[in-house]
């Protein structure tokens, strides 16, 4: 069977595609890379093979990569400063004679008048990917529902409002699962190399469409709050959740830094993000699941939150 070697796989969305191809038998097929390996002792009591793996330390990165055949590439947390790390994926990836790169990228990319500051590390990514002969997939995901209803919906909830830069611009969030069950059909699948999929929710829907959404199926009224980038970025400071990036800092339940976000805000306001696909139906065979299932399904924690 082909090895398929997974990058970051401590993170949630690397626990749910190893989790899936342990469920297809595949438990001896993995490699498993992370800078923290011992938070994978419970796969590797499972059958996988864990492997010390950091972007930042190249050298680790071939030795991790050795008797792979297909990569897994998740894309790094540092947003903004990605890019050198995927590179050195991408080196040793070449080195230790990887056929196939499964990258997660995100949608909206193509545009250069795409605000957004999460568009640079990703179109760069690929194009690094590309030049450097490896087959590959890109599996373009839209923005994360979890992201949005499970992290910063309990702050939604407490103050009764969600505050956004977003304006009325549109996307069609997704559910992370989804996303990495996406994965898992083409790691384990054939036919995907040299394709690029946009990996979307089933609905258009703004933020203030969402909120709505909230309040109704938590009973909970809730206002969405229309902002500027400038009282965006003050909200943010005062939280004081950093400009730039920070490894592993979270504020509030946030991992981001502001920079991301305002510009991400921005980019939807901006109508750059108005993208919804059917590759989900396509590779999974069933239709992404709604943000209004994922805010029934956590409709209890939300509820608790607003008490």
């Amino acid at each position: 069977m082909t090895r398929i070697a997974i990058t970051g796989a401590s993170g949630q969305y690397g626990r749910i595609v190893t989790q899936a191809l342990i469920d297809q038998g595949r438990a001896r097929d993995l490699i498993l890379m992370s800078r923290t390996p011992d938070k994978l002792a419970d796969m590797a009591a499972r059958g996988c093979e864990v492997r010390y793996g950091d972007y930042d330390q190249p050298a680790s990165m071939v030795e991790a990569l050795a008797g792979a055949e297909r990569l897994l590439l998740i894309s790094g947390t540092r947003v903004g400063a990605r890019v050198a790390q995927h590179q050195a994926a991408v080196d040793a990836a070449k080195a230790a004679g990887v056929g196939h790169v499964v990258y997660t990228s995100f949608i909206g990319i193509d545009d250069p008048a795409n605000p957004a500051e999460v568009r640079h590390d990703h179109i760069e990514t690929e194009r690094l990917i590309r030049a450097s002969g490896l087959n590959f997939t890109f599996l373009r995901d839209a923005h994360y529902a979890d992201a949005m209803i499970v992290m910063a919906g309990p702050g939604v909830m407490a103050s009764r409002q969600w505050i956004s830069n977003a304006g009325a611009g549109r996307e069609a969030m997704v559910w992370r699962e989804d996303c990495a069950l996406c994965a898992v059909a083409v790691l384990a699948g054939e036919g995907h190399g040299g394709q690029t999929y946009d990996i979307t929710g089933p609905d258009l829907q703004s933020f203030a469409e969402v909120t709505a959404l909230l309040a109704e199926v938590t009973g909970v009224p809730l206002d969405y709050v229309p902002v500027s980038d400038e009282q965006q970025y003050a909200m943010f400071d005062a939280m004081g959740i950093p400009r730039r990036p920070v490894d592993d800092q979270y504020v509030s339940g946030i991992p981001w830094n502001s920079d991301d976000m305002v510009s991400f805000g921005r980019a939807i306001r901006e109508g750059f993000l108005e993208i919804r696909s059917g590759d989900v139906q396509r590779l999974l065979g069933r239709p992404p699941r709604s943000v209004r299932a994922m805010i029934a399904e956590n409709v209890e924690m939300l509820r608790g939150a607003a008490a």
